[in-house]
């Protein structure tokens, strides 16, 4: 039996600390990033390695905002963003309801064509997307860069919103039917709240995605003022001088405010959504 609870000791102490060197090497990294945006040195190689072991300052933050222009990247980034979000939830939610509930000609061909369109990778398009852009005077605009990010998430986000409402009840928009609602209105009156879960899980998707999305801003935007945060910043550290990491960290971290936000915010209808509970009754 002593030896039963030494090896059973021993396993657990043993598991700890494989739970403690990940713990380490997960946290350190971040712990790092945020001394070094609070750093008054320039240059990484003067930071200490210890995380907080030199005096704060948010002298960083000041040059991020002075001497770039880290603002307009990231109401840029935050616009389309945002649009995005909007265009995709309205379009989706709409599309896979009427998928879901409706019958019309060529309805199993068009869905079978949406499905087959994920297949290939978005950047094999590039070509075609530049010179759709270019004839439409989209380039270097910002609204050009919500179209591609939008109309590119409407197939596969319109086959998700299509299976949740699948579970959702009939009973309820027939009930709405039975009291005068239109088909819209039981949609955006009963549907819509019931369906809860799955429109914040594409909301968040459908604003995380563009967020650090690096190929196709760089391939639309030029001009300073119109670039998105993961374009500035990698250009901010990209064949310069060393003397802009610790300022590239303090971007960094500002990034990271709006994911937070939202998360926190969405967070019980984004578990929801991911116990596939949303739609039982």
């Amino acid at each position: 039996m002593r030896e039963n609870k030494s090896g059973g000791a021993f396993v657990a102490y043993l598991l700890m600390a494989v739970l403690l060197v990940q713990l380490v090497a997960v946290l350190y990294p971040l712990a790092f990033t945020v001394s070094a945006s609070f750093s008054e040195s320039n240059s990484l190689a003067s930071t200490s390695i210890v995380p907080f072991g030199q005096k704060l300052s948010l002298y960083q933050y000041q040059r991020l905002f002075t001497q770039t222009n880290y603002f307009h990247w990231y109401l840029n980034t935050l616009i389309i963003a945002t649009a995005n979000m909007v265009i995709t939830v309205s379009v989706c939610s709409l599309c896979g309801y009427i998928f879901s509930r409706f019958m019309f000609p060529f309805k199993k061909p068009v869905m079978a064509s949406m499905i087959i369109l994920q297949m290939f990778p978005s950047f094999i398009g590039m070509i075609a997307t530049y010179v759709i852009l270019w004839k439409l005077n989209a380039l270097n605009t910002l609204w050009g860069l919500v179209l591609v990010y939008s109309t590119g998430s409407i197939p596969f986000n319109s086959w998700l919103m299509k299976g949740y409402f699948d579970t959702v009840p009939r009973d309820i928009a027939e009930a709405a039917y039975i009291d005068g609602a239109t088909p819209f209105g039981a949609f955006i009156r009963v549907v819509v709240p019931a369906a809860r879960p799955q429109i914040v899980f594409l909301a968040l998707t459908s604003f995380t995605g563009p967020w650090m999305d690096f190929i196709f801003p760089r391939l639309v935007l030029r001009a300073d003022n119109k670039k998105t945060l993961a374009v500035g910043l990698f250009e901010m550290i990209n064949g310069r001088a060393a003397d802009h990491f610790t300022m590239f960290a303090a971007g960094a971290l500002l990034v990271a405010v709006p994911f937070t936000v939202l998360f926190v915010v969405g967070q019980r209808a984004l578990l929801m959504s991911l116990a596939g509970t949303g739609g039982k009754e």
